[in-house]
């Protein structure tokens, strides 16, 4: 087969592989759409542990059965794997199991992932694509469901309805996007600004999403203003803005992983009485309901995806670590 193949520090390489060899329990998957994701890039910049060279990456992708009980179904992954006998996975928190990884991870066992024409995955992470969600826009449900698993944190943290709350983005990428739409669309909240250093990014989700756009060192960011603050940058610099920009007894999610520490006004957070949370993932149930919503099309349209051949895929890392890339997301076909 051929994949897409992180060889080291901003190296990718497009070559041929070794077909996967499918352990018990687990099925074949003839890809057909898979996400370039924000941990695939840290780990493009060399910056994730968790991801070692040579690896397959990839997370978000959608593709066929070739065996097992989904045979020649069209399917999509949930690519958390969790060991389904802790207390977080009987409690439903699976998301947060002790021992979970994920497919294109190197720890804390090599499982390659699926910027690849085929994978082997296990069979309890595959869901059948619903009637009427298309293969290739599958590819968007993990994003989504960590968009999804961050709205509903922020509503459980915050003492006003989504819909009368006043609310920040940072960062015009695929999650900060649709967090923004799972906000329109569920919540009824369009109270919203978007803040990002790449205008046509900025510009081609204004295309999609109610919301102010705008850079981040508009004067609109005040401080002590917004209920909410999703923060999918990461960034030390983003998170200084974050803290002074919340407003005493708001929520900052923090959902970025760009920059793993930094300093931060611990003594504000204490004072305002600010909760900040921090999510990475989600649960097997928000996983389900976000293909509910993306096969109902309550998102809108998703005309923001861009759609590139796999072989050009080192050219897609290239575009986004230069910051020349207009579209949230990519996602790559074999």
């Amino acid at each position: 087969m051929h994949a897409l193949v992180y060889t080291g520090t901003e190296k990718i390489e497009y070559r041929e592989e070794k077909d996967p060899i499918v352990k018990p329990g687990e099925t074949l998957i003839k890809v057909q759409a898979s996400g370039i994701c924000g941990s695939d890039m840290h780990a493009y910049h060399g910056k994730d542990e968790r991801r070692i060279p040579p690896l397959i990456l990839g997370h978000e992708f959608s593709g066929t059965s070739l065996d097992g009980k989904f045979k020649n179904k069209q399917v999509v992954i949930n690519p958390l794997i969790s060991c389904e006998n802790c207390a977080y996975c009987q409690n439903k928190r699976e998301h947060l199991c002790p021992e979970r990884t994920m497919i294109g991870m190197s720890t804390p066992m090599k499982r390659d992932g699926g910027l690849a024409e085929l994978v082997s995955v296990p069979e309890k992470n595959i869901y059948e694509t619903p009637n009427d969600l298309s293969i290739k826009e599958a590819a968007l449900a993990e994003p989504a469901a960590v968009a999804l698993h961050a709205v509903l944190l922020a509503e459980q943290n915050l003492k006003k309805p989504l819909s009368e709350s006043k609310i920040l983005i940072q960062g015009a990428g695929a999650i900060g996007l649709l967090c923004g739409l799972v906000l329109n669309k569920e919540k009824n909240s369009t109270n919203i600004i978007m803040s990002d250093p790449n205008k046509k990014r900025l510009d081609e989700c204004a295309k999609y999403l109610k919301a102010d756009f705008v850079s981040p060192d508009n004067k609109s960011i005040k401080e002590n203003n917004f209920d909410l603050i999703l923060e999918s940058v990461g960034l030390e610099v983003t998170r200084h803005q974050a803290i002074k920009s919340i407003a005493p007894g708001g929520t900052i999610l923090h959902i970025g992983l760009t920059q793993p520490s930094g300093s931060f006004d611990f003594k504000r957070l204490t004072i305002q009485e600010v909760t900040l949370v921090g999510t990475y993932c989600y649960t097997n149930k928000d996983f389900e309901q976000t293909l509910k919503i993306l096969n109902e099309k309550k998102l809108g349209d998703l005309g923001w995806i861009e759609y590139r051949d796999l072989k050009k895929g080192s050219e897609a890392f290239n575009e986004i670590h230069n910051g020349t890339c207009v579209a949230p997301k990519i996602i790559l076909i074999p």
